[in-house]
């Protein structure tokens, strides 16, 4: 069961590819500045991730409207990652947990999707600034996204 409100959020740092090759990315990094909207997702360059994350991309301003930083995490390699990024425009950075550590420290991991091994399930935190937990999500399977009206209502509540 995903971590709930009111949980402390665990901290990370993730490889992403950056402008100038593979940098770090971590939840620290946005802790006293700003919430963050952090969305697991099982698999690049699969229709539901696709649709979600460029949906979010397509968004991205409403999200820093309210304040907040968008990270989206999966297992996959950032090299993948970045690849499926361009193919597709997502604009939001994307965190690889090929270890599967945040995915586990996080509690969503699905195991042995469609038979390929274990992912990240389909989930969503906010975390505020102050480094809580406000909001959790995780859908019942990974066809289903998160519920995006209940997030920016969170957030629009932080403001």
């Amino acid at each position: 069961m995903a971590l709930q409100p009111g949980t402390k959020a665990p901290d990370f740092t993730l490889k992403t590819m950056g402008p100038d090759g593979l940098a770090d990315i971590s939840l620290s990094d946005s802790v006293g500045k700003t919430n963050t909207v952090l969305l697991f997702f099982p698999a690049a360059f699969t229709g539901v991730c696709t649709t979600e994350l460029c949906e979010v991309s397509g968004g991205l301003q409403k999200f820093a409207d309210l304040n907040a930083k968008v990270i989206g995490i999966s297992v996959d390699t950032p090299f993948a990652q970045d690849a499926w990024a361009k193919k597709e425009g997502i604009t939001i950075p994307l965190a690889s947990d090929l270890n599967k550590e945040v995915t586990h420290k996080y509690d969503v991991l699905f195991p042995n999707l469609a038979g390929i091994g274990d992912t990240a399930a389909r989930a969503a935190f906010i975390i505020d600034v102050a480094g809580q937990i406000v909001y959790s999500e995780q859908t019942p399977t990974p066809k289903d996204l998160p519920d995006f009206a209940k997030i920016e209502a969170t957030l629009k509540g932080l403001a």
